[in-house]
């Protein structure tokens, strides 16, 4: 079992043994997933908490510009999104496509962590390569709670 499969099952004494051997707390496996964004990305709340506390980058990217914040944003993982925030998760980086943390989390009515962000300083203004906003994603899904929540 290699450092990315034990973040995706939450196998904290492997990872600790994984990493005590000498791997690298930022490898990038395949599409550019490294450990942290593939334990937040399945919800693995210790295995992210012991990941960071042991050098994660927490604004590492994947091949498509997204960083472990985006996914969980668009996951819902609330306890993740603030671990995330908490170790200094850039929370208005753009992914490839322009896409942001809470483009993602309006798109996916994940509106918790929408206030979140917003708590956080996330930019309502960014735009996506198609020119939306946060707020035009939510409007196109229907989520009219964060179209209020990001009515200015």
């Amino acid at each position: 079992m290699d450092l990315i499969d034990a973040t995706r099952n939450g196998d904290l004494q492997k990872i600790n043994a994984l990493l005590e051997a000498g791997n690298d707390v930022n490898v990038h496996g395949e599409k550019g997933y490294t450990p942290l964004i593939i334990a937040t990305y399945n919800g693995q709340l210790e295995a992210a908490r012991f990941l960071l506390e042991n050098g994660a980058d927490v604004d590492a990217r994947d091949e498509g510009g997204n960083t472990a914040l985006m996914g969980v944003c668009f996951k819902g993982h609330l306890p993740l999104a603030k671990l995330l925030l908490a170790h200094g998760a850039n929370v208005n980086a753009q992914n490839g496509n322009g896409g942001t943390a809470l483009m993602f989390a309006t798109m996916f009515g994940r509106n918790e962590i929408v206030k979140l962000l917003l708590e956080q300083g996330a930019d309502i203004m960014i735009t996506d390569t198609r020119g939306m906003m946060a707020i035009d994603h939510a409007g196109m899904q229907g989520n009219s709670e964060a179209v209020e929540l990001l009515s200015v």
